[in-house]
């Protein structure tokens, strides 16, 4: 059975951005309300992407096309930047000091964004002190460190020890990235080690909703 949703999420699933705004516009047009827009055709967008993430011919160019149509109709709904109900909680995400790509830690954001957290961004070459200067300063949730290079591990393993140090250390540690993905949640010291973006929101929401 079709739905009024089914061309917007459609777009979005093919990165179609121009095409994903006007079936927004079309959308709140017709009346419809921004955070069912949201709920019911960003996520569930979002869901086919993960399908997508779990099968072999995953394309990390496809992801990014659809990821910026998401960003598009999210700036569409909300142009003042107050973005979605973000009720989930704060997470504070970068890639390590050493690391300049941002591809990875982009997807995450928008897939964090889209599923209502406040996404504070440290951008890429990010020194660990500032992480977590960041992180006590928002209040976080959890931090998540996205890294394309083996040589951030021993990086990434200081992180919960000083987070730690600071009294921060009910604040969960998340990694992914081509490299970190491929290590033990145990070997990097962290919580939980995603193997895709969406991966990472599902372990999230566990943790949201369980308040722990």
């Amino acid at each position: 059975m079709s739905s009024p949703m089914d061309p917007l999420v459609k777009a979005l699933v093919d990165g179609n951005q121009a095409q994903a705004i006007a079936e927004a516009r079309r959308l709140r047009d017709s009346g419809v309300e921004d955070e069912r827009v949201v709920t019911e055709g960003i996520e569930a967008a979002m869901e086919q992407l993960d399908g997508k993430c779990t099968m072999e011919r995953f394309n990390l160019l496809e992801i990014m096309l659809a990821g910026r149509a998401v960003m598009g109709v999210i700036k569409e709904l909300y142009p003042s930047g107050a973005l979605p109900a973000q009720t989930k909680g704060a997470v504070v995400i970068a890639s390590p000091e050493g690391d300049v790509h941002d591809l990875g830690k982009n997807v995450l954001k928008v897939v964090l964004t889209a599923k209502g957290y406040h996404v504070v961004d440290c951008g890429k070459d990010c020194p660990t002190e500032k992480l977590i200067e960041t992180a006590e300063r928002e209040g976080a949730l959890a931090v998540a460190v996205s890294g394309l290079m083996t040589s951030l591990i021993p990086q990434v393993r200081q992180i919960r020890d000083k987070m730690t140090q600071r009294g921060l250390g009910h604040v969960k540690v998340i990694a992914g990235g081509a490299a970190l993905k491929q290590a033990s949640a145990e070997s990097l010291n962290v919580d939980f080690v995603a193997q895709t973006a969406f991966d990472g929101a599902r372990y999230l929401d566990q943790i949201a909703g369980s308040g722990k």
